[in-house]
């Protein structure tokens, strides 16, 4: 009995396809960890800038001068000064192109 003769370039084919075969998981979980890191480090970048803006608020707000200004919008005055309270400044600020 006689075997059919396959053309010399189907092996060499065949094989560089199962190579590729098992190569396409490992290449499409390096390429999704490598987006997710990307993703991360965006992430951390944001992170970091939110933080040094919050670390800035901090420190500005506990500083002397904004606790008496915290203190003053609610309402506190230092000794010896006089609170008044002004109505309708909104109406006129709105009325008047302001904000």
């Amino acid at each position: 009995m006689r075997r059919p003769h396959l053309p010399r370039w189907v092996l060499p084919l065949v094989v560089l396809a199962a190579v590729g075969f098992l190569y396409v998981r490992p290449i499409d979980s390096y390429l999704e960890t490598r987006n997710q890191l990307d993703e991360r480090r965006a992430e951390v970048a944001t992170l970091r800038a939110e933080r040094a803006r919050l670390s800035t608020r901090l420190e500005q707000e506990t500083s002397v001068d904004g606790l008496a200004r915290q203190a003053r919008r609610i309402g506190y005055v230092r000794p010896g000064e006089h609170l008044f309270i002004v109505e309708g400044t909104a109406a006129w600020s709105k009325a008047h192109g302001g904000r």
